[in-house]
């Protein structure tokens, strides 16, 4: 498989490393030096493209892919509203195929299964307080994470008591609150915490490092190869139906 890697960072790095040793050819790679280097006819060298950059430039990049009918995958987080407006397109215009995760890791998909079975079993239980914690390394931009960000969404649609999260502030009762926290050389850690006065339930998912996010990657490329035009995810990768 040949592939266009859109973002040279540390995850970019990392599934370059990774598909070399899987068989696959990278063919192009861009990073700010080279960034006019991203066009339609050297795009359409690479059988699939795979984007880690920044919010501020993901959706240009995956435009410029469907532009050269090269399916793309794409982790970056950070970029919600243009993300939904992106998703709207090729719902109606039936062109373009993009997968997009909020997190590729296999451990991380199954834990947000685990998070929405857990949320709709406690949707009768207001005693428990939920609370989310995401701790990562300091050069992570967006905050909270886009992982923490799709567990609050998992979560509030069985909360009816909330109806939003909130940053850091555990005060507003009508927000389901997210704690952020970013220190040196943390991989990403996020836990689910229910808390009552009787008992505590806690959830936990601990990256040792970034080798599960780029080979979730590059399955995702395998998987999206050839598919026809539309929207996929993780769970359609994985295989998994919503419990």
């Amino acid at each position: 498989m040949k592939i266009a890697l859109i973002g040279y960072g540390r995850m970019g790095q990392a599934v370059a490393e990774l598909a070399k040793s899987r068989g696959h050819e990278i063919v192009l790679t861009i990073n700010s030096q080279n960034a006019g280097d991203l066009t339609v006819q050297n795009l359409q060298k690479a059988d699939v493209a795979i984007e880690f950059s920044q919010p501020r430039l993901a959706r240009p990049h995956v435009a410029q892919c469907m532009a050269a009918n090269v399916p793309v995958v794409c982790g970056t987080t950070g970029w919600n509203e243009e993300l939904k407006q992106l998703i709207q397109h090729i719902q109606e215009s039936k062109k373009g195929t993009l997968l997009y995760a909020s997190n590729f890791s296999i451990g991380v998909n199954i834990f947000f299964e685990i998070n929405k079975r857990l949320a709709a079993l406690l949707t009768e239980h207001p005693e428990y307080e939920a609370t989310i914690t995401e701790t990562h390394h300091i050069q992570k931009k967006d905050v909270p994470s886009g992982t923490a960000l799709s567990l609050a969404e998992q979560m509030l649609e069985h909360m009816p008591a909330k109806t939003r999260y909130a940053l850091n502030d555990a005060n507003d009762a009508r927000a389901l609150p997210i704690f952020s926290h970013r220190r040196e050389d943390v991989t990403g850690t996020h836990s689910v915490r229910y808390h009552s006065d009787i008992d505590d339930i806690e959830i936990i998912h601990t990256a040792h490092s970034r080798k599960g996010f780029a080979y979730g990657a590059l399955m995702a490329a395998e998987f999206i190869l050839n598919k026809p035009s539309g929207l996929y995810s993780m769970n359609d990768v994985l295989g998994i139906h919503n419990c």
